[in-house]
């Protein structure tokens, strides 16, 4: 599957900031309020964030690899 620049651009930056702005958040509230789970979702956060990071570099690389036309598109 290929996406725009636009669209890859977009999931790049949820995965690289979003998500982990996210596990902090959580993890410092839950910790500031006595949050149940908080753990537990910090955890479920980094792995979310740390597999779609993972995909994202494979696809990037196979993207490179293969010298694709010049057509914007990843």
């Amino acid at each position: 599957m290929k996406f725009s620049n636009e669209t890859y651009n977009v999931i790049k930056w949820f995965v690289s900031v979003v998500l982990p702005a996210c596990g902090v958040l959580v993890g410092s509230l839950g910790k500031a309020y006595n949050w149940d789970g908080t753990d537990l979702a910090v955890t479920t956060i980094a792995a979310v964030t740390t597999f779609l990071g993972s995909v994202m570099l494979y696809s990037t690389a196979q993207y490179n690899k293969n010298g694709d036309d010049d057509d914007g598109q990843h």
